[in-house]
């Protein structure tokens, strides 16, 4: 399975996905759905992306969605470049429950981080509790919010 063709293969296959283009490193992006993100871990897994090279996590828009971004690997022995894929699952900010993929990539430090900043809350994940911030902080530091008062504060420092 080729990277540029994981999309194709993905349609052959009857696996619901939108694709997204390529970054300017020719790395294909694929938005997954919420609840097909269990069988295409484990799918992109059996066929060879054996490596999470990184994940991250971001608010989308203020009152809109959060996404949870993975850069999968394919790594071979004898092949100098390995095969890459980005994947993005967005879900609603006001529901943020993603599944874990904790049992296939081991991201315990990951998913925490994302959790105590942004909300997002990962079922099935063996240790989901706050790293960076205290236990008794209430709320997200980095979800984006609608906040009319702060932005009538800041207007009369503009001038």
């Amino acid at each position: 399975m080729q990277q540029d063709h994981l999309s194709d293969w993905l349609v052959k296959h009857d696996l619901v996905h939108r694709s997204l283009g390529f970054d300017c490193r020719g790395i294909e992006t694929l938005q997954i759905k919420t609840e097909d993100w269990d069988s295409i871990t484990v799918i992109l897994y059996v066929y060879g992306y054996n490596y999470l090279h990184s994940q991250c996590a971001y608010d989308v828009a203020p009152g809109g969605f959060l996404a949870s971004v993975y850069h999968l690997t394919r790594i071979q022995y004898g092949i100098a470049k390995p095969e890459e894929v980005c994947i993005k699952v967005f879900v609603p900010k006001n529901n943020p429950r993603i599944p874990s993929i904790f049992w296939i990539w081991s991201t315990d430090f990951q998913k925490r981080e994302f959790y105590d900043m942004l909300g997002s809350s990962y079922d099935n994940h063996p240790c989901l509790k706050r790293i960076l911030m205290p236990e008794s902080w209430i709320g997200w530091p980095y979800v984006r919010t609608i906040l009319p008062s702060i932005s009538i504060k800041y207007k009369m420092f503009i001038k």
